[in-house]
């Protein structure tokens, strides 16, 4: 929550900064106090007329794009489909505005899958407000748990209050942090989730395990939020064209399109250029064609920059980038209802560790990084992460560099302040920003703001535009699709009239809300007494075959990336067991879609680049055994690990091979083979990647064709078994 003091006038600075904030807040809070209660009427009021004017049909990726080619000309074209992008589209669609959006990749490709996954206000930014006395820090902080609150209301099958320990290990930081947490509490007002609290020693092992009991003097638990970023980003997308805008994925903006007009300066007249539009490509067909605009509205995050420059060469970057790398552990290292935060990391910043999806999200990084679109995690970055880690859990957990099941990193868009330096003192504010010809460019910001940066750059837009919306801003409380008719029971009627298992019924109602029961008519029967339908796309994930059609069918994936990273969450879950089901999804697709063996082919090889960008260390290693012989090797080697060090000796392996599976191979072969596998790292013994590559020689794997020979492993450290 707030960096560790260190010295005793720290300490009372610290507490002084904090109390005086509680004043300052106090005040601010009763200043603002009839703002808040007018935005929570309203906020009830949106409700309402959410439930009475619920979106219609979702026209298919054909009909939207019939659209975009044929309407003459749209109020407003968006250029992003990030949160920000869609979350425009939104807005000014719902004001009665004919809007059109076109996204080069996919609806939250980039930094909006890739977040921390949280719905916060920013308890770091109110530390700061505090100790420096920033009013814009605070602000900030206010703004973000109003917006906490809407995005929990309307998105109730997508997001959900999650509580967050910080442990305590000297005892004059209780009264700190007790102060700090309650401050966030009081900042929220009536938007308050549940009120933060303190717990002893026992109870906070009780509540989280796994956490070191050393020198442990109790916890400090308060709440934020939590939610699926992409598939909220994509539901916001299909909200969006539910109300009438059109909108298309995998459509890039090529340049853009200028009329020139006549104004009038200082009495005489002067012509100028306006932007009107975009010359646009469709990325999987190559096709081309122009999409005008009374306006253009630049929402492409850390990209704003490139499109802006699209509009005038010369245009100053006000952009600057900074990399969030997170990382995928197993469920045992986090209990399922309870997050961690470390206040205080060795170089000052913030590690968030919680659970999610069924697994534990480490993070994050926060370091300068060049503009890429397929961005990937340094190992020194998931070294630290995994270093960091470590300080606060148990001697019987081994954190291991092996257990690491997905590595990702993001990149943030931050504001250029040029009076700062480094981008941990930049905030996440964010800015609207018009250039001389009207391109409208929004930037900053974090996804919890996404609303009100939309809100506040279709203000812009009406403004300059001169555009004639038919009525207010309205997505406070605008139910999100499948969202309207959700709740938190209604997995068991799935179970009950469907016959699935529980994690899978839950999972569906986690992700498509009131519309899991149009996921499940693609749904094929297991041929099993239970479940009787359902077949899973990976044994391991309790995602099902059917959301594959359903996806390309209603949720516009048109590649097996959309599908697995989107869509479905299994390639930032587990980056070897998507590698596993890539050619089956391909396969699906080439049903769906009637792809071409060619493309088919380049599915095939997109797929497996992108997956070593989310830390599959080779995407031609042996982990394309099937699903099932992969479970049988991990339970043979973690059952010889007893040490659980992510290393077997040799005589162990020569043991375990020819003894406990009984594999036909001669002592000679193998030891040939473990010595080619195990290389230069001899002296640490044999990891489970390298235990893979041995058994590919044994029992080679089926591959799919995109496949190839095996080659050796090229990891970049040696792993005990993950990436």
């Amino acid at each position: 929550m707030w960096r560790r003091a260190t010295s005793t006038p720290a300490r009372r600075w610290g507490l002084g900064a904090v109390g005086a904030g509680l004043v300052g807040g106090y005040y601010l809070y009763n200043k603002d106090r009839s703002v808040i209660s007018t935005r929570i009427g309203t906020l009830h009021e949106h409700q309402q007329l959410a439930n009475w004017e619920k979106p219609g049909r979702i026209p298919s990726r054909a009909e939207q794009l019939l659209r975009l080619k044929d309407d003459k000309e749209f109020d407003l074209l968006v250029i992003g489909g990030g949160a920000t992008g869609v979350g425009v589209a939104l807005d000014a669609q719902t004001r009665g505005l004919k809007v059109a959006l076109v996204e080069c990749d996919d609806f939250s490709a980039g930094t909006s899958s890739r977040s921390t996954k949280l719905i916060h206000g920013g308890v770091r930014y109110l530390e700061k407000a505090f100790r420096e006395l920033d009013i814009d820090q605070y602000n900030l902080v206010h703004e973000a748990l109003r917006e906490r609150a809407n995005l929990l209301l309307i998105s109730p099958h997508l997001s959900y209050e999650l509580p967050i320990m910080l442990p305590i290990y000297r005892w004059w930081q209780v009264p700190y942090y007790w102060a700090g947490a309650k401050a966030y509490d009081f900042l929220a007002g009536k938007k308050s989730l549940e009120s933060s609290y303190y717990m002893n020693k026992t109870r906070a092992l009780e509540k989280f395990p796994m956490l070191k009991q050393e020198k442990l003097v109790g916890a400090i638990v308060y709440y934020d939020g939590q939610h699926n970023d992409s598939r909220m980003g994509v539901s916001i997308a299909l909200t969006a064209a539910g109300y009438g805008a059109a909108l298309a994925n995998h459509v890039e903006a090529v340049s853009l399109l200028k009329k020139k007009t006549t104004a009038e300066a200082d009495g005489a007249k002067v012509e100028t250029e306006q932007v009107c539009g975009a010359m646009v490509r469709d990325t999987l067909t190559g096709e081309m064609w122009q999409i005008r605009a009374k306006g253009v509205i630049n929402a492409t995050g850390p990209f704003v920059d490139t499109i802006r420059q699209m509009d005038n060469k010369n245009a100053e970057k006000f952009i600057t980038t900074s990399a969030g790398v997170h990382i995928i552990l197993p469920d045992y290292y986090s209990p399922m209802d309870m997050g961690m935060l470390d206040p205080s990391t060795s170089d000052g910043r913030v590690i968030f560790f919680l659970p999610w999806q069924g697994a534990t999200i480490a993070g994050t990084t926060d370091t300068p990084t060049s503009l890429t679109h397929f961005p990937a995690p340094l190992e020194q970055e998931v070294s630290f992460i995994l270093s960091e880690v470590k300080h606060y859990l148990s001697a019987d957990v081994k954190v291991r560099r092996g257990d690491v099941l997905a590595a990702w990193s993001g990149i943030r868009p931050l504001v250029k302040d040029p009076k700062k330096t480094g981008t941990q003192a930049l905030a996440r504010n964010h800015v609207v920003l018009v250039s001389e010809s009207n391109l409208i460019s929004i930037a900053g910001g974090k996804w919890t703001t996404y609303r009100m940066m939309a809100e506040d750059t279709v203000d812009k837009a009406i403004e300059i535009l001169g555009l004639k919306p038919t009525s207010e801003c309205k997505t406070k409380g605008l139910t999100l699709i499948g969202g309207h008719n959700f709740t938190p029971t209604m997995y068991i009627s799935l179970i009950q009239k469907y016959g699935i298992e529980k994690q899978v019924a839950r999972h569906l109602c986690e992700s498509y809300g009131d519309r899991a029961v149009d996921v499940l008519k693609y749904a094929e029967q297991t041929g099993l007494r239970w479940p009787v339908i359902g077949k899973r796309l990976h044994p391991l994930y309790p995602y099902l075959e059917a959301e594959v059609d359903y996806a390309v069918n209603y949720e516009y994936a048109c590649t097996a990336i959309d599908v697995m990273a989107r869509r479905t969450r299994l390639a930032f879950l587990d980056a070897n067991a998507s590698s596993d089901v890539l050619a089956f999804v391909v396969d699906r697709m080439t049903g769906l879609l009637g792809w071409s063996p060619e493309r088919r082919q380049k599915e095939l090889n997109q797929g497996y680049a992108f997956l070593h960008t989310m830390g599959l260390v080779n995407t031609e290693s042996p982990v394309n055994y099937n699903a099932m012989d992969l479970i049988r090797f991990r339970e043979a080697f973690d059952h010889m690990d007893s040490e659980k060090s992510g290393y077997l000796t040799t005589s162990q392996v020569k043991r375990m091979i020819m003894y406990d599976m009984g594999e036909k191979v001669s002592e000679t072969q193998l030891q040939e083979y473990m010595k080619e596998a195990e290389g230069a790292g001899k002296a640490q013994g044999i990891d489970y990647n390298e235990f893979l590559q041995i058994m590919s020689r044994i029992s080679p794997p089926s591959l799919p064709q995109a496949q190839g020979p095996i080659k050796k492993l090229k990891s970049p450290t040696r792993s005990g078994g993950g990436v």
